[in-house]
This record gives structure tokens, sequence and C-alpha cells, in this order.
């Protein structure tokens, strides 16, 4: 392993695919700069990850990974190795856990290459790691261990992801969209999520908030992707006034905007992670999937669950049909948690 010793220190790393899994992964380039001030960190991402990375001001620069999910291609892997030769690399750590994913460093002669033991890939990584989950139950464990030497013990307390906002960015965004932050306080309702269905809190749930929120002089912005519009619509049915900004901003507007809330309510979604990193007062609801893995890392956040024998089973859609860790999660208890926030 190359130490801190290095005067320069180059260093790519192959980064998740997932919005949330990004923002976690913020805390590993916040370690190797404490770590080494000196250090050169680039990320090889989707291209949607992008806006993440440039609030992030521990990364370098950000590249383009154009592989979709599942896709081997590995005629192009070989070539981008080959182009990422030149770059000078020391070191690649190779967050994800699939074997295509650490082809690229291994075709890019990297000399040091780290990672977890996942898959049939030990040939590919030379500083390939075994993983004890009982000893690191957290995604950022995982991620901050794979950038320190082997038997290193972790940071106490851990990093937590911190997104920059500019305020620069924030009049154009408002006119742009014609929000009015001036017109009361936000509440940020990020009603999606990714994974499926068995992880959304009902849109008619939502809607109950909301109209509570609206009464009292709030201001009530849906967030959200193209993908989330139909759950947003279904609020706005059911809630006159919310301002849906689902599909309206790209991911940089999004943080600027969540920036500015008063609250945020979101399902375990990648707009949560952001709304953690932004250090926002946020409420979030459980289902099908548990915080014991990827928790919001904020100590303003507030985690609801039922904690039904049956959950978590995480899976897309209710095994059993009743969907009961999330109908049985009444809007009552969500507004208690928002008028309890406020008062503390």
């Amino acid at each position: 392993m190359l130490t801190n010793a290095s005067p320069i220190h180059n260093i790519l790393i192959i980064g998740p695919a997932w919005v949330g899994d990004m923002v976690m992964a913020q805390t590993l380039f916040m370690q190797l700069k404490s770590d080494n001030p000196n250090v050169n960190i680039d990320v090889l991402a989707p291209a949607w990850t992008h806006g993440l990375l440039e609030r992030m001001p521990q990364v370098r620069r950000a590249s383009t990974s154009p592989f979709q999910h599942k896709e081997l291609r590995l005629r192009d892997r070989y070539r981008l190795g080959k182009s990422l030769a030149k770059e000078g690399y020391q070191q690649a750590i190779v967050l994800p856990n699939s074997l295509k994913s650490a082809l690229v460093p291994f075709w890019a002669n990297i000399p040091v290459r780290s990672g977890w033991i996942k898959e049939p890939r030990w040939i590919l990584l030379n500083d390939a790691r075994r993983l004890h989950k009982n000893k690191l139950p957290l995604m950022i464990q995982r991620f901050i261990a794979l950038g320190l030497n082997k038997g290193q013990a972790l940071p106490d307390p851990l990093p937590y992801p911190k997104l920059l906002v500019k305020e620069e960015l924030l009049l154009p965004t408002l006119e742009k969209l014609g929000l009015d932050r001036s017109k009361g306080p936000i509440l940020a309702l990020c009603p999606g999520a990714e994974f499926g269905p068995s992880k959304r809190w009902p849109p008619q749930y939502y809607a109950e908030v909301a109209k509570q929120k609206i009464a009292e002089g709030w201001q009530v912005w849906l967030f959200g992707s193209p993908k989330d519009k139909e759950t947003s619509t279904e609020i706005q049915k059911n809630c006159d006034g919310c301002i849906d900004l689902t599909g309206k901003t790209n991911l940089t507007e999004a943080i600027d905007l969540l920036s500015l809330a008063a609250m945020v309510i979101s399902n375990d979604s990648g707009l949560m992670h952001i709304a953690a990193a932004l250090n926002k007062p946020l409420i979030v609801i459980y289902g099908s999937t548990s915080p014991g893995f990827t928790p919001p890392l904020s100590k303003q956040a507030k985690i609801i669950s039922l904690g039904l024998e049956c959950s978590p089973c995480f899976q897309k859609h209710c095994p059993l049909g009743h969907f009961k860790c999330m109908l049985d999660l009444h809007p009552d208890t969500v507004l208690s948690a928002i008028n309890e926030n406020i008062s503390r």
C-alpha cells in the first residue's frame, strides 16, 4: 500500500451508480483528504452523479463511466482503461462490488487496486480485502476502510457528508422556476424512491401533511426526478397549493433549493441522503428497508418506522400484499414529528 508519506498521491475512485451511495462515498473522499491534504481524487462514475461530485470540494475531477447497469462491453472497458493509464494514478479504490467494475483500473495498470473480495475478482485487485460485515455494518465504514491500510482503525467519530451550496446560483434557479422563498417557511417533500414502490409512503399521506402545513402558512415544494411525476401528480390531486418541482431541476439545482427548506420529509432515497448532507431538519420514513446499513447521516434526522415483524423485507413490492409498514404509518405520526422538531 502507498502511504501518506507519498508527496503526491493520485487516486482514482470507481464510484457507485446510485445517488445516495455517491453521497455516502464523500466520507471516503473526506478521510483521504484528512490523511493527506495533497491527495488528488478523481472519480469515475455515471454522468448523472456528476452534479453531486461538483459539490464535493475533495474531488478534483469527475470522469464519465459510459456503462449502464449490468453492461459488460469488454472492449470499451479495455479502451477506457488504456486511456486512463496515462493519468499516473498510484491507486484505484473500487467501491462497487462487481467483477466488471474492477476491469478498468486493472487495464489501466494502476499499481495498487483496492476493493472488497466479491465475485471472482481477486485476480484484478492486488489489494483485495475480506469484508467482515458484523465489524463494518455501515456502508460508510466499508467505503472509508478501503482508503485506510489493512487493519487500520476507523476514525472516531466518522466523517459525515457535507455538500456545498452555491449561493450565486440560487437566485437564477429561483427566478427560472418562479419561486419566492420569502412566502413562508418551506416544507420539502421527497415522495419518490428509485428502488421500488415498497419504499414509498403513500402520496395521499404526503398530501395530508402538505394540507396541514399550507394551512399554517408554509410553502410545500415537491422534489423528484421525472420518474416521480405520477406520485407528485397524485399529491397535487389531494392537496391544492403544492409547488411541483419534480423533473424540473437538475441535481445541483435540487441541492441548492433543498438548502432553503425549513423541514424535509422523505422516503429512504437519494434525496434523503442529499438533505442529510445539507444538515437540514429531516424526517425519514422507513418501511421495507432499514437504516441499519445506509441511515441518514445527520444529527438533524429523525427516523420513523413501525418496526413490524415482517420488515425490513428489502423487496420492491410487499411480498405479503398488505403493505402495512407504510399504510399503517399515518400522517398524524409525521405531523407530530414535525411539530416536535420545530419546538425542539
